[in-house]
């Protein structure tokens, strides 16, 4: 990636590209180049990053690549109109004993399926590495929401261009309390 690219990354993700990875700068760098295009790369990668995730206890895909402290959980959820049983691979944070996830959705302009999901089904199960749990998800108020979403964009900077790039969207935070 040239210069200018991964200083773009970075700035973006509000730091310096040469303290980051390069492998963590160009996958910032590719998510906002998709995210401003429109591109998607569909449920085929998605069915595989789960199939990995499982065959290998979450080794492979359990992580986003060159940021090892953006972790990935598997979140189980039934389609609120289907009734079809999906698995979606979603960058979590731990708080307490809860799991906390951002409805990102990448930054487009509307939530994503898997928060509809699990607003209608709110029980259901999480995988994190090879340990599955079951959990209620419900969410965040506006108090939690403000906390938790500083400890998310501690975690993964790249929220806060989601945020941006969601325009008068505010992204949910949902969370998973044990059940």
């Amino acid at each position: 990636m040239p210069q200018r690219q991964r200083e773009a990354a970075g700035s973006v993700l509000g730091g310096s590209a040469t303290g980051r990875s390069i492998l963590g700068s160009f996958t910032a760098w590719s998510s906002q180049f998709a995210n401003r295009h429109g591109l998607y790369a569909g449920r085929r990668s998605t069915r595989i990053h789960v199939a990995l995730y499982r065959r290998t206890g979450g080794r492979v895909g359990g992580a986003l690549p060159g940021w090892p402290q953006a972790r990935v959980a598997l979140v189980d959820h039934v389609g609120a109109k289907s009734g079809r049983k999906r698995t979606s691979p979603l960058m979590y944070h731990e708080h307490g004993d809860a799991i906390v996830v951002a409805a990102s959705k990448a930054g487009q302009p509307t939530h994503p399926a898997w928060f509809h999901n699990l607003m209608a089904h709110p029980d259901t199960t999480i995988q994190i590495g090879s340990e599955v749990r079951a959990v209620r998800a419900r969410q965040a108020t506006d108090e939690e929401r403000a906390q938790l979403w500083r400890e998310l964009v501690g975690m993964f900077p790249g929220y806060e261009f989601y945020q941006r790039n969601a325009g008068r969207r505010r992204i949910p935070i949902v969370i998973l309390d044990p059940r």
